[in-house]
């Protein structure tokens, strides 16, 4: 689909979605500056889980205040990083930030590519509440048995679930065993025929695979070369080995084996390239299913490029 397609439906909610290194903030920030200068007001939505936390910049490649261009953020720097993001939290928060954005007569611009996270916010989903007792054995026996026995039980228990987790992932492991445990099974994927929480125009970013993987590898090499290791020790001194979530992001985990002596600088580089490629393709995979989107090719494109792109979404 074409951008001038894409154009075509008017709406006071605009997702902007795709794989990391697609150039989503940039063009989001290029949408809410042609609203603004069209007259109406504009405010981006963050939806990369990882950006949530405070201090997490360099590895999430949060834009600064400057590169935010006078344009109001939300559902940034909310968390600490010893806070466990929870997708339901975040439904609710974003979902309350792009109510009081519509009621200022403003336009949402939801940007982000942390799959669920996005498709709480766009589609109704629901997700049940945690049980902290439950949890905690949960996580005793992962720590003792390691992750395939609870992933057998998971199979058992719900076998949707199983077959698309990611397993080495502890955290959203034990989250699925713990939601099947509790007979609530709501598996962690987007439904065949999802139904919208409200009209929203979503524009899916898409790149050529070969081109992606060889800026998703260029980076991760950036973000050691701007100071990542320097940003984790920071971090480190706040918590973030005891932060579940926070310490599990892609190149803040590989960062942490460089401050621990357990990887040199080069490993890390090339483990967290390896891990954003891994990441990228589920994206694409999660994104796909978005029947009603317009996929938009920006292969090529630099932020020059997004801002004449953002003038044929919003003529």
């Amino acid at each position: 689909m074409s951008a001038a397609d894409a154009a075509s439906t008017d709406a006071d909610l605009i997702a902007v979605v795709g794989a990391t290194g697609t150039g989503k903030s940039d063009l989001g920030i290029a949408i809410a500056e042609r609203l603004r200068a069209a007259g109406r007001a504009a405010e981006v939505v963050n939806a990369d889980a990882m950006q949530l936390y405070r201090g997490m910049d360099i590895g999430t490649a949060k834009l600064s205040v400057d590169e935010r261009r006078g344009v109001p953020h939300h559902q940034l720097d909310v968390l600490d990083v010893t806070d466990e993001a929870s997708v339901a939290a975040y439904q609710r928060d974003a979902r309350a930030d792009i109510d009081a954005i519509h009621e200022r007569g403003g336009v949402a611009v939801l940007v982000g590519g942390s799959g669920l996270y996005v498709s709480a916010v766009l589609f109704d989903l629901s997700f049940p509440g945690t049980d902290p007792e439950l949890r905690a054995r949960l996580e005793r026996e992962h720590a003792e048995l390691g992750p395939g026995i609870l992933l057998e039980r998971l199979r058992t228990l719900d076998p949707t679930a199983a077959a698309t987790i990611d397993a080495r992932n502890p955290r959203r492991l034990i989250r699925a065993l713990e939601i099947a445990s509790r007979s609530e099974v709501v598996t962690p994927s987007l439904p065949a025929a999802p139904r919208a929480w409200r009209p929203a125009r979503i524009l899916h970013l898409r790149r050529d695979r070969e081109q992606l993987v060889t800026a998703l590898h260029e980076r991760a090499a950036r973000m050691f070369e701007r100071g990542l290791v320097d940003e984790v020790r920071a971090l480190r001194e706040r918590g973030l080995e005891r932060g579940k979530t926070a310490r599990a992001a892609i190149g803040y985990s590989q960062a942490l084996e460089v401050l621990r002596g357990e990887a040199t600088l080069d490993e890390a580089v090339e483990a967290t390239g390896i891990a954003t490629r891994k990441y990228a393709r589920r994206q694409v995979s999660w994104f796909r299913r978005y029947a009603d989107a317009a996929e938009l090719d920006v292969t090529g494109a630099d932020r020059a490029a997004l801002t004449v792109l953002a003038r044929r979404i919003v003529p």
